[in-house]
C-alpha cells in the first residue's frame, strides 16, 4: 500500500496539522476585521413614519333625531368622486350599514363613475338632474334606509364649513333643502360657499366617457 494514501498531495489534507493551522489564522484574522469595523459602516436606517389618513369631514344627525330634509353634510376634499367616496363609505357604513347606492346631480361633479370599489364591496353610482339638489348626496344601504346629506363645496373656508356642518345636523334647524341651508349662509354672513356650475356641454362630455 502507497504510504502517501489518505494525505493530499498539496499537504492540505483536513486531517493535517498544517490545515488546522492555516484555518485557525484565517478565523483570527477574520475575528480581528470584525472588532475593528467602524460601528458606523452600516447605520441603521430609520423607521418610515406611518402616513396618516386625512380624517372624514362629516356631521351626522345625533340618534333618533328626526331626519327632516338633510341627515348631516360631508365637507369632501375634492370632486373626485372615486376618490372621495372610500372614505366617506368607512365611516358610515358601521353606523348606517353597508352602503350600496349613492346618487349626485352632476351639475357640480366633472366625473361620475358608474361604479366605486370600497373596503369590500362595490357601491354604484348614479346621478340625476331635476330629481337631486346640487348640493346634496343621496346614499341608500340595501334593506336598511336611505340618507340625504349636505355637500359642502370643497373650497369653502373653514368658518363656512363649520357653520353649514352644524346647521345640516342640528335638528331643530329649520326644514331647508341643502342649496337653500347654503344660500342662507351666504346671504347671512356674505361669503359665498359655492363655486360655479360645470358648464353643460362638458358635463355631458363626463358622462360619456365613463366606462
Amino acid at each position: 500500500m502507497n504510504s502517501t494514501e489518505g494525505t493530499s498531495h498539496t499537504g492540505f489534507h483536513a486531517g493535517s496539522s498544517s490545515a488546522r493551522d492555516e484555518t485557525r489564522a484565517a478565523a483570527e484574522v477574520a475575528r480581528r476585521r470584525v472588532r475593528i469595523m467602524p460601528a458606523t459602516s452600516y447605520p441603521t436606517l430609520p423607521r418610515p413614519e406611518p402616513v396618516a389618513v386625512p380624517a372624514t369631514r362629516l356631521a351626522l344627525k345625533s340618534d333618533g333625531a328626526v331626519h327632516g330634509l338633510l341627515d348631516g353634510a360631508w365637507w369632501p376634499r375634492s370632486r373626485d368622486l372615486l376618490s372621495e367616496l372610500p372614505a366617506l363609505t368607512a365611516v358610515l357604513d358601521p353606523l348606517w350599514g353597508r352602503i350600496t347606492r349613492v346618487a349626485v346631480n352632476p351639475m357640480y361633479w366633472p366625473t361620475i363613475p358608474r361604479k366605486v370599489p370600497v373596503a369590500g364591496h362595490i357601491v354604484k353610482v348614479g346621478w340625476f338632474t331635476a330629481e337631486i339638489d346640487p348640493h346634496k348626496l343621496l346614499l341608500l344601504s340595501y334593506g336598511i334606509g336611505r340618507w340625504d346629506l349636505l355637500i359642502i363645496p370643497p373650497e369653502t373656508g373653514a368658518e363656512s364649513a363649520a357653520r353649514l356642518m352644524a346647521a345640516a345636523s342640528d335638528h331643530d334647524g329649520l326644514p331647508l333643502t341643502a342649496s337653500a341651508l347654503i344660500a342662507a349662509d351666504e346671504d347671512r354672513y356674505g361669503v359665498a360657499a359655492t363655486e360655479a356650475p360645470l358648464d353643460p356641454d362638458k358635463v355631458w362630455e363626463a358622462r360619456v366617457k365613463i366606462p
